[in-house]
């Protein structure tokens, strides 16, 4: 009897590696290693899921569409156009599952979200990695890996873990220049962090080869429930909706969730804390003589002279009771990856960042 073989791809896959939640011996852990959001989750949201517990016998609805008509209220889009999944991770797996196979090709950024080369093989596809220009998204590199094989372009705006974003022309530029067989997907988890950007919703509502993503895990502060959506074409949706489990999202997931889009209120007060602190935490970085590029996002990419004193940094921030994310495995051995907290967190890895760089300099 011959052994068992998995589809071709899989053993190919780098399992993913979360940010690190607990520091031994250590019971007041800032943990600024996920970019969950530092104010929690919404009372409107905490509010429904205790309602909905109630309902925890029922089968959720197999449409979504209390949750899909909430979105697009809130952000002015056509509800049948809106696809919901577990997080955001799982509708691009369908949209790569429905498009892409084997002999297929995915292209995707250097320092691009580690999931979509897992994502890649999980469809079969082969991953096309390109690289960018001083840490931005580079339009004509993407277009210059565009074959005959290219089915699916993952693009993260703003990215992760650069925090940079292209503006709205350059995304443009990039899906007129696309062949129309070419699915284009804007992944936009970090969106809400980044004022006047509608996260590729114009594209994907006037275009349709293109895919908009968006989740419930960062400014909504859901990250504990996984809860995504995704915006684009009507057959686009249509195609990726004959995949999707029907019971996906559970009861509590979808009465959260809807309660926490319509909290328009709570997305407006977190932006500005958000601002308002990364602009704080930049400044102090690039004081202390850290490169950081401009953040679009809740975290910031802090980048070292070098590994070793990116090593450093992060034991001095570890010895304070701080976990960052270190981002290797994204090309970046120098960089640490800090998400923006609130004042007092803020302030204290300022202050933890500062006694190190003055026994460095010492």
């Amino acid at each position: 009897m011959t052994e068992m073989t998995p589809q071709p791809g899989i053993m190919d896959i780098a399992l993913y590696q979360s940010g690190q939640s607990h520091l031994a011996g250590v019971s007041d852990v800032l943990k600024l290693s996920a970019n969950e959001n530092p104010l929690g989750v919404p009372p409107a949201a905490a509010k429904a899921l205790g309602a909905a517990v109630g309902q925890m016998h029922r089968y959720p609805s197999t449409d979504h569409a209390g949750l899909r008509t909430a979105i697009g209220e809130v952000w002015s889009l056509d509800p049948d156009c809106i696809i919901c999944g577990v997080g955001s991770d799982e509708v691009l797996q369908f949209v790569t599952q429905a498009y892409a196979g084997p002999g297929d090709e995915i292209i995707y950024t250097a320092h691009g979200f580690s999931m979509y080369p897992i994502l890649t093989h999980m469809a079969g596809a082969t991953p096309v990695c390109v690289p960018e220009t001083d840490r931005v998204v580079d339009v004509d590199v993407i277009l210059a890996a565009v074959t005959d094989r290219t089915r699916v372009v993952l693009l993260a705006n703003p990215a992760n873990p650069t925090a940079t974003m292209l503006p709205v022309t350059e995304l443009e530029r990039l899906a007129d220049a696309l062949p129309a067989h070419v699915v284009l997907v804007i992944d936009g988890a970090y969106t809400e962090f980044a004022e006047g950007y509608d996260g590729g919703a114009a594209l994907a509502g006037s275009r349709t080869n293109v895919l908009m993503t968006r989740t419930f895990s960062k400014i909504y502060g859901l990250g504990g429930l996984r809860i995504g959506w995704g915006y684009g074409a009507r057959d686009m949706i249509e195609v990726m909706t004959r995949i999707r489990q029907p019971f996906n999202l559970s009861v509590v997931q979808l009465a959260a969730a809807e309660a926490a889009v319509r909290d328009t209120d709570w997305v407006r007060d977190c932006a500005a804390l958000n601002a308002e602190q990364r602009a704080r935490l930049t400044g102090a970085l690039r004081q202390l003589g850290l490169a950081c590029d401009d953040s679009h996002a809740n975290f910031v990419l802090a980048r070292a002279s070098s590994e070793s004193e990116a090593d450093a940094m992060e034991a001095a921030l570890n010895a304070d009771g701080i976990l960052i994310r270190r981002v290797g495995g994204y090309g970046f051995p120098e960089g640490l990856r800090i998400t923006v907290g609130n004042a007092e967190q803020t302030g204290r890895v300022i202050a933890a960042l500062t006694r190190w760089h003055e026994g460095a300099v010492a």
